[in-house]
């Protein structure tokens, strides 16, 4: 597994829960991008790597989906429960 080279942002904070919940699924970035497009949001892989090192905003839309392809809820992603 490649470690982040970059420190992680602070434009999220659901990026680091979305690698978490991705990574405990055994999925890679571009399976979920295409479960992403599946569900209507169109997302870019330099947008999704963004996204999950938390130097990019997330919307109520890409949130409410990623929680749904990654069976966790908002509140979790959100950090408001463990």
């Amino acid at each position: 597994m490649k470690t982040r080279k970059l420190p992680r942002g602070d434009r999220n904070i659901v990026g680091a829960r979305v690698t978490e919940a991705r990574l405990a699924q055994g999925m890679k970035q571009n399976e979920l991008l295409a479960k992403l497009q599946t569900a209507g949001i169109d997302m870019s892989t330099p947008a999704l790597s963004l996204l999950e090192g938390q130097k990019r905003p997330v919307s109520d839309i890409e949130l409410n989906a990623l929680a749904d392809i990654l069976k966790v809820s908002v509140d979790w992603l959100l950090g408001r429960e463990d």
